[in-house]
């Protein structure tokens, strides 16, 4: 009786480690945006890294590539001068990065006159998490960033620190640019 107990017992466990594995994966894993998202998205108006209101629409017809990040997330500053390079070689083609801070205005200004980067940055505040919700990041996790298409279609989206070697193989395939 004592062995067929530790068998069952085994069992049940394995079973409920494999249910909370799979359970937990699906959670954090991003899902596909919402209709209005993106249009969402381009509609907002935000103040930028120099305290000025602009509007997202500017880059309208474009890829649009949004990092959702905060000042004080650390794999969110970690990944920005790679974030920064790439702008850079994206300089010339149709594609656009821009930085959403989940954070104040006040702190994005003084982030970026401490850091020299080389795309927009926008204080989103919290409205940026609810947004990043929407286009598919229901761990409300950061870094968070997501490639749409000039039509507004969500190409891809990454949750954590990025790969930035991934998703310039992502950027290339997806945009059949060549950087």
């Amino acid at each position: 009786m004592n062995k067929r107990f530790l068998t069952i017992a085994l069992f049940i466990g394995i079973l409920c480690a494999v249910i909370g594995i799979y359970v937990g994966n699906r959670q954090i894993s991003p899902q596909p945006a919402k209709n209005s998202a993106v249009q969402q998205l381009t509609a907002l108006s935000l103040t930028d890294s120099q305290g000025k209101l602009q509007k997202l629409s500017q880059w309208q017809g474009k890829f649009l590539l949004v990092n959702f990040w905060a000042t004080w997330c650390a794999p969110c500053v970690q990944e920005m001068p790679e974030l920064s390079d790439l702008q850079k070689n994206l300089s010339k083609s149709n594609i656009q990065l821009i930085g959403l801070g989940i954070d104040s205005p006040s702190n994005i200004v003084e982030f970026a006159q401490k850091y020299q980067i080389s795309y927009p940055l926008f204080a989103a505040g919290m409205e940026g998490t609810d947004l990043s919700r929407q286009l598919g990041n229901q761990a409300a996790g950061l870094p968070f960033t997501v490639l749409i298409s000039p039509d507004g279609i969500l190409l891809k989206s990454y949750l954590g620190r990025l790969n930035i070697e991934q998703l310039r193989s992502d950027i290339i395939k997806l945009t059949n640019s060549k950087q």
